[in-house]
């Protein structure tokens, strides 16, 4: 059972080293002069070579991870195929221990996973604890669906002949799966791939993200703790040529990935005939009608802009504000922008810290001066030191500047203004992304004649872009990905449904 898993192999004793703790080596050093290691079949590996993690604000070495090659690929595929045997046999009741375990011992260690993270993703402390708050809620969520995951009876007596036939569907696992994640949430997007694979009882490979391995690898070390099955987890960082040999792998029955959306697609054709899910970009865009409330959507706007400086897919990026508020909303919005504390991430105040590297912030600065060449008008912002990128807001932009028609991924803002509700929506809709877009308005009408026509996942009325509920159906369409997230709904794709159909005719 899970609850006798305690005797799993154990990582090394530096597992427990805190890279922002007052008694932490010195940067630069790593824990172990052979690097962090990686698990394979719930055993912790080491090999030669090795890759730096910077604290981002800094810029400075915070430890060294052991990198897998081409051998340990196949092992670790080998052991998921193995762990995928041993996680279908765990009852519904096992799974659901095994992921509340799992909760509770991330409740009891939160402030080690959010320091973590503020070292290695540079995120500010406040959003870093939050991230903390919301993967406990995952795992706790997940937990509870391990018990739902049911089928229907199929009535087939519609047709003559077929008077005695039944039918009953069930969810099966579908086997193992390879999930590739982002560096921007480096635990709760981390968990919303590993808790549905784990409830829906198949076993699962994260390769994370190179700049944030250590919060994957910190995870996993509480999973073996909290009873997961040896090969039911294993974390693999790795370089783009052997994450490749992992993708192309026919093994894997379902890759899962959240980055960009060049880099999904181009994993989407390489994947054969497995299940793809693609959590990708977007450039999310808000509508203020004339009766919002404009210091509340402007509130908003600067939580959903700026918040972990922007490096979120719906993060806002395009504000659409009607001509005939367009002034007070601008000066409103400007002024609390100019609040906003930045730079350091360790301080409590800082919303805006550093971008992941210089150059994500050198990219950003760049897209400014394109921008501002091409007839645009800094209202604040537009600077750059180092890796932090003052927040910065934007008038005068045209659909074909980047700031516009890409996504930004840095704490920057455009406002645009315009005169008809239908003009709005399709001006909105003039974007190879399709994520999810907020509309502020009390008119009911309108609300649902954005909810029809706007090319998004999910249309968000009276609340941002940047919402999102751990549960809920999330994902985007056209360039934002296919599939959806949330838990139940990953469930669905970590499952295949199969038939049973039962002759009752009596002899």
């Amino acid at each position: 059972s899970v609850m006798r898993r305690r005797s799993a192999p154990q990582p090394p004793r530096h597992h427990h080293w805190n890279p922002c703790s007052s008694d932490s080596p010195s940067p630069g050093v790593s824990p172990l002069e052979d690097g962090r290691p990686f698990l394979i079949g719930g055993r912790w590996s080491h090999t030669a070579t090795t890759a730096p993690v910077r604290n981002p604000y800094t810029g400075e070495t915070i430890a060294h991870v052991c990198q897998a090659g081409p051998a340990e690929a196949e092992a670790a595929v080998q052991s998921s195929v193995e762990g995928a045997v041993a996680m279908r046999r765990l009852s519904g009741y096992a799974r659901s221990t095994l992921l509340q375990n799992a909760a509770h011992a991330l409740q009891s260690r939160q402030e080690e996973f959010a320091r973590t993270m503020m070292a290695e993703a540079g995120k500010p402390l406040t959003d870093a604890r939050r991230e903390v708050g919301r993967a406990i809620q995952t795992f706790s969520i997940a937990g509870e669906e391990a018990k739902r995951i049911g089928g229907e009876v199929v009535p087939l007596d519609w047709s003559p002949g077929m008077e005695s036939y039944w039918g009953v569907t069930r969810r099966f696992p579908i086997g193992p799966i390879l999930g590739i994640t982002p560096f921007n949430f480096p635990l709760n997007l981390v968990v919303h791939k590993v808790a549905p694979a784990l409830a829906a009882g198949n076993s699962i490979l994260i390769k994370p993200a190179p700049q944030t391995p250590l919060t994957s690898l910190l995870l996993a070390e509480l999973l073996l703790e909290a009873g997961v099955p040896p090969g039911g987890l294993n974390v693999l960082p790795c370089d783009n040529r052997v994450a490749e040999q992992l993708v192309v792998d026919p093994r894997f029955k379902l890759l899962s990935f959240t980055g960009s959306a060049p880099v999904g697609w181009m994993l989407k054709a390489k994947c054969g005939k497995k299940k793809v899910v693609l959590e990708l970009g977007g450039n999310a865009a808000v509508i203020v009608e004339p009766d919002a409330d404009l210091d509340y959507v402007a509130q908003r706007c600067v939580t959903g802009g700026f918040s972990y400086a922007g490096q979120t897919c719906i993060s806002v990026q395009r504000i659409f504000v009607h001509e005939s508020i367009v002034a007070a909303f601008t000066e409103n919005l400007v002024a609390r922008v100019e609040r906003l504390e930045t730079g350091d991430p360790g301080n409590e105040r800082t919303v805006v810290g550093p971008l992941i590297d210089p150059g994500a912030a050198q990219r950003i600065e760049g897209w400014i001066g394109d921008a501002v060449a091409q007839g645009a008008r800094v209202l604040s912002g537009g600077t750059r030191v180092g890796s932090v990128v003052r927040p910065t807001v934007l008038s005068q932009v045209t659909p074909a500047m980047k700031v516009s028609c890409q996504e930004v991924f840095g704490p920057l803002v455009t406002i645009t203004p315009y005169r008809e509700f239908d003009d709005v929506l399709k001006a909105v809709n003039e974007s190879e992304y399709g994520l999810q877009a907020g509309v502020f308005t009390s008119n009911i009408g309108r609300i649902f004649q954005a909810f029809e026509q706007l090319e998004v996942g999910a249309v968000l009325a009276n609340e941002i872009p940047t919402f999102r509920a751990d549960h809920m159906p999330y994902g985007g369409v056209k360039d934002s990905g296919i599939g959806r997230e949330g838990l139940r709904y990953a469930i669905e794709d970590m499952t295949e449904p199969k038939l049973l159909v039962m002759n009752l005719r009596r002899p």
